[in-house]
């Protein structure tokens, strides 16, 4: 008789209970870190690695918030390690990374007082992988092809709003008020979510907070024929200039509202002009605008000139310092680097914001995962895969000629869906891939009813992409959230019946 091949077994998680003091409240939770099988064709297809953590319940069913990263590729752990969880790495003040070794810390801007939290992270990050449909199948290439199927806009929307729901069975939580975070990408996913979660799996959704999110995808790659995405990016780089103190604009350059309003009011005043139509604008008109955006990104005017007004963030970080032998990062322009190649053409070097925290989030996530809340697993953590990233499609059933990938729509129907979801939208000012005047400048075409438009609120804040890395943002924004949540669960009364 032939031995049976075993059944397919997940990889085992852990659970501890453990204790924080946040102001002058002990809070006591309890840590579960696992995996959550989703299946196809009633088979399993992915292991979805989470970090759960729940307050015991006092006045009935908390809130719970699902809180992803984007990418695409990167895992929950800049989320979950950076700003919300009840532990966090150490940042210096202004967010900058401290020398190695890492250190953590329990977090005194964690969003347990008002929410459980737990941190997904997406198939082919962190410890998720996609599971081969049979022993044939377990040779690398092949596990490769299964993790491709996850590594599509709308497949991987399909497994989060699967994996909400199956939690929300497993764990119990389907009276729980139930909201949705997200990062960059994660933004973007947030966004659809909210309309997927509510009208595909039944998950009703009192909050999506998208935190420097990528909202429309035809912003993040502008051609010579565009203005929309030159124009969005001015606002950050004015308020850069001024922090280091480059710009000549006409405002209190001490005062970054007071600057990111003067380049508010250029970009949407004159700047058009001159990205519309150059031709028909005199010499001197022509000559009279791009010297006002030299004073407001700090700039030389020829360089501006040159560009057509098209001044791309590449160009403004090795640009903006060059005479001090820096270049300002992309994802954060106040933070900078020395130019290890000055004399290229194009710029070679680390960008000093991505890159030089991934080693501050690796160790950080891979001690706490590892060490304090005890899963063993010879699985390298996947922080922020590029293969993933690479690999990532459009779903092959969309047409060439479909419209561009957004997800503002989904947001807008999603509010008209549920009219009591509440909505936040935050940015880094001086982030210069998400920038923040999209954002502002999208909410506003949202055409929302007075009704509509009271539930979705935007507010910015000093730091860059990862504005949460600055300890007096972290604080704000902890604060800011604490509000929302009280507001977003606040509920009328029932109608008689």
């Amino acid at each position: 008789m032939s031995e049976q091949k075993n059944e397919y077994q997940k990889p085992e998680g852990a659970r501890s209970v453990h204790t924080i003091t946040i102001g002058a409240k002990e809070l006591s939770y309890a840590a579960e870190a696992d995996w959550l099988v989703l299946r196809r064709d009633e088979k399993p297809s992915a292991e979805m690695f989470h970090v759960y953590y729940a307050v015991p319940d006092e006045d009935g069913p908390r809130p719970l918030t699902v809180v992803f990263n984007g990418g695409p590729g990167a895992a929950s752990a800049y989320l979950h390690m950076g700003a919300i969880g009840p532990k966090r790495i150490c940042f210096n003040e202004d967010g900058t990374p401290p020398a190695p070794p890492v250190r953590l810390i329990d977090n005194a801007e964690s969003w347990l007082p008002f929410t459980d939290l737990v941190f997904v992270d997406p198939v082919g990050t962190g410890f998720s992988r996609a599971i081969p449909s049979s022993e044939e199948e377990k040779e690398k290439k092949e596990q490769q092809d299964s993790a491709k199927e996850f590594w599509k806009v709308e497949r991987d929307l399909k497994a989060l709003g699967e994996f909400i729901s199956k939690f929300l069975s497993i764990k119990h939580r389907w009276d729980s008020p139930v909201f949705v975070a997200g990062e960059s990408y994660g933004g973007f996913r947030a966004a659809k979510l909210a309309r997927i979660a509510q009208e595909e799996f039944g998950v009703g959704i009192n909050g999506a907070i998208l935190i420097s999110p990528a909202l429309e995808f035809a912003l993040l790659d502008p051609s010579d024929y565009d203005i929309l995405p030159w124009i969005d990016v001015l606002p950050s780089m004015a308020a850069a200039a001024a922090c280091h103190g480059k710009s000549s604009a006409p405002a209190d350059t001490s005062d970054p509202s007071s600057v990111q309003a003067a380049a508010e009011l250029l970009c949407t005043r004159e700047v058009p002009r001159l990205l519309l139509r150059p031709d028909d604008l005199s010499e001197r008109e022509r000559t009279r605008i791009v010297g006002r955006i030299a004073r407001h990104i700090g700039l030389d005017p020829s360089v501006v000139d040159r560009s057509g007004g098209r001044v791309s963030p590449r160009l403004f970080a090795r640009e903006l310092l060059r005479d001090r032998g820096l270049v300002c990062g992309m994802y954060d322009a106040t933070v900078t680097t020395s130019d290890p190649f000055p004399d290229r053409d194009s710029y070679a070097g680390p960008d000093p914001t991505l890159r030089s925290v991934e080693r501050l989030f690796a160790g950080g996530v891979n001690t706490h995962v590892r060490r304090n809340l005890g899963v063993s697993t010879d699985r390298d953590y996947h922080l922020l895969s590029m293969e993933v990233n690479r690999g990532w499609q459009v779903d092959l059933e969309r047409h060439a000629l479909d419209s561009q990938i957004g997800a503002t729509d989904d947001l807008r129907y999603a509010m008209s869906l549920n009219p009591h979801m509440s909505v936040r939208i935050s940015h880094g000012i001086y982030d210069l891939v998400t920038p923040y005047f999209a954002s502002d400048r999208i909410a506003g075409l949202m055409r929302l009813p007075a009704s509509a438009g009271q539930r979705l609120s935007l507010k910015h804040y000093a730091g860059g992409h990862m504005f949460y890395a600055w300890r007096a943002s972290r604080e704000e924004f902890r604060d800011d959230m604490a509000d929302f949540y009280a507001r977003a669960v606040s509920t009328p009364p029932a109608p008689a019946t």
